[in-house]
Parts: C-alpha cells; sequence; structure tokens
C-alpha cells in the first residue's frame, strides 16, 4: 500500500496556500505587509513546511517577494503585472469568443448569457458581490464551453490573476457593477445578432475596462502601489 503521507502533506500545502491566495487577492493581507512563516503556521495552525512551499508558489505567481536578508513580504500593485496579466486574457477570451460565434448556435449562447445577468442583477440587489463575481467568471465561461474549450478558462484564471487583485479592489468600491452587467447585455446582444465584429469590439472593451480605474485606485490606495520590482 503507498503511503499516504506524501499526499496528505500536499493536500495540506494546497490549502496553506488557497488560503493564503484568497487573504492576498481580497487584501486581508496587504500589499508591502511583511510574512513570518512562524506567525503564519501559528495562525494557520500547521508546521513551517506547507507554509513554505506556499510562499515559494506565492512567489513564483508574483503575489509575494522574497527580499535578500530581510524577508518575505506581500507583493505591491504593478501596473506592469495587471498590463501583462490583460494581454494574455484578452487574447485568449477574443478567441474564444471568435470561435464560438462560428461553431456555436449564437441564440442558445446568448440565452444562457442572459440568464447569467439576470443573476447578476440580483446578486446586486442584494450587494452580494462574491457571488456576483463568480456569476462574472461563469459569463465567461459559458462562451468558452460554447467554443469547445471549456478548460482554456482554467488558463486563463491562472493568467488573470493580477487582474483579479485589482478586480477586487475595485468592486470594494471604485466600480459600478451595473456598467458591468451593460457591457455583458451589449456583449450578449452582439453575439444573439450574430455580429462578430460587434461583440469583439465589446468584449474588448470589457476586459481593458480596469485601466479606466486605474488612477482612482491609486489615489484611493496609494500605500498599495509600487511602479517597479525591488
Amino acid at each position: 500500500m503507498a503511503d499516504p503521507v506524501p499526499g496528505r502533506a500536499a493536500s495540506l500545502s494546497r490549502q496553506v496556500y488557497d488560503t493564503l491566495f484568497d487573504r492576498i487577492c481580497r487584501f486581508d493581507l496587504v500589499p508591502f505587509q511583511m510574512l513570518s512563516e512562524s506567525a503564519l503556521s501559528d495562525q494557520l495552525g500547521v508546521s513551517r513546511t506547507p507554509v513554505r512551499e506556499a510562499l515559494a508558489r506565492l512567489a513564483e505567481q508574483g503575489l509575494v517577494d522574497v527580499l535578500p536578508q530581510r524577508g518575505t513580504r506581500v507583493a505591491p500593485l504593478r501596473s506592469v503585472d495587471l498590463e501583462e496579466s490583460q494581454l494574455m486574457r484578452e487574447a485568449l477570451e477574443l478567441a474564444l469568443l471568435r470561435r464560438a460565434m462560428e461553431r456555436a448556435d449564437n441564440a442558445a449562447l446568448a440565452a444562457r448569457l442572459r440568464d447569467e445577468i439576470t443573476l447578476q442583477r440580483a446578486f446586486v440587489a442584494v450587494k452580494d458581490r462574491a457571488r456576483f463575481q463568480a456569476s462574472d467568471d461563469h459569463f465567461h465561461r459559458h462562451i468558452a464551453t460554447a467554443a469547445g474549450a471549456h478548460s482554456v478558462m482554467d488558463e486563463v484564471a491562472r493568467l488573470k490573476l493580477h487582474m483579479d487583485r485589482f478586480r477586487h479592489l475595485m468592486v470594494a468600491g471604485l466600480d459600478d457593477l451595473d456598467a458591468v452587467i451593460l457591457q455583458h447585455e451589449t456583449i450578449a446582444e452582439a453575439i444573439a445578432e450574430a455580429d462578430a465584429y460587434h461583440a469583439e469590439t465589446q468584449m474588448t472593451a470589457h476586459l481593458r475596462r480596469i485601466f479606466g480605474f486605474l488612477d482612482q485606485a491609486r489615489a484611493r490606495f496609494p500605500d498599495y502601489f509600487e511602479d517597479a520590482p525591488p
């Protein structure tokens, strides 16, 4: 029988990673905050090994910085990270949209998107931002599914993690969720009308929307930003 301990250790490391990832993205752990392996292991009730492994993975993703002779800190927000993340996401999602409109039943896809928009309006009404964000992701996954490439969204999720940090900051008080819904509606209508050019134009505007909030975010959270890596 295989030794179950390595599997349990890997699972524990993943749980610690997921917890720290979520806390960083939601700003429970704020940019520039120093992180102590021993303090985190005490807080999470685990040994230092899974914490160390989780921090190493977060460092690879650019969510924490390892500073020689100083330790590990939560990475600040950097516009270059956002720009690269958005660029890669846009390239993939526009490709998915084109394929979906070439291969799928546009009317059926538009109907699924409208159903998702209905849920989004309900979440806005009850001020459930977390479920709104999940529904926002589902909206884009419907398009990937229609393109026959649902699993590509797993890669999109990896690429857009820096966008997600900015998005959490925006949703916390900068963004207008009704405006997001309106953009979703224009995309759905363009798909329903089989207007590929308009659908791509609207999707591009939607995916670049985040840049319109950078100045506001910097003004409101100046201590979270850094223009260049250390």
